[in-house]
């Protein structure tokens, strides 16, 4: 079912640096990229409707990071929709930074108890894959742990009636003819093409 944004609906984007976009260091508390891509076109197309936009991403984060802050930095804002990307670190950080080991069960159950008190709220929901477009032999050897992550987040959308936005496949796509950099060009974060396809893709779930 399409989420309906109408003037006062409240947009929650949380995640990680990808979502964060310099919003915590920066003058613009959307950050920039796709949060603030979504708002820029929404409001574009329907200027007599004027959701709530907020963003409280965290770059850095994990599932566990989310789960501390949950409570003070999403649910008290009452957000009626909540549109989460998180996983990448969960996987990359082990690999990267020699972080201990986030577990698929570990990742799934962390991530569960995010959405349960949304979905008991009635809040809509829409989740985005975590997605990698690897430029060294070190990001390929994250495939097999992060794909099993990205089968959770999938199993969650459909658990918890939230619309999916597969941004791993829809990236792999793109790089198809152009190569992983002209989307995000140290294989993680993405550049303004990477962020705009997102925020396109983000608004495909709205109506």
């Amino acid at each position: 079912m399409t989420i309906t944004l109408e003037t006062g609906t409240r947009v929650m984007f949380t995640g990680d640096s990808i979502t964060d976009c310099e919003r915590t260091v920066g003058e613009n508390p959307l950050g920039y990229g796709y949060p603030l891509r979504v708002a820029g076109q929404w409001g574009l197309q329907n200027p007599d409707r004027q959701p709530v936009w907020l963003n409280t991403g965290i770059a850095g984060n994990r599932v566990s990071d989310l789960t501390a802050r949950w409570q003070a930095d999403v649910l008290d804002a009452e957000p009626d929709v909540v549109s989460i990307l998180v996983g990448i670190n969960d996987c990359g950080f082990h690999y990267s930074l020699g972080f201990e080991e986030v577990t698929t069960d570990e990742y799934r159950n962390g991530y569960r108890g995010l959405l349960a008190p949304l979905a008991e709220r009635g809040v809509r929901l829409i989740l985005i894959e975590p997605f990698l477009l690897p430029v060294s032999d070190g990001q390929r050897a994250w495939r097999p742990d992060l794909d099993a992550k990205i089968q959770v987040v999938r199993q969650l959308a459909e658990a918890f009636d939230a619309h999916l936005i597969a941004a791993d496949g829809m990236f792999a796509g793109l790089a198809a003819t152009t190569g992983n950099a002209t989307w995000a060009a140290d294989g993680v974060h993405p550049t303004p093409a990477g962020h705009a396809a997102l925020a396109e893709a983000w608004l495909r779930q709205v109506g």
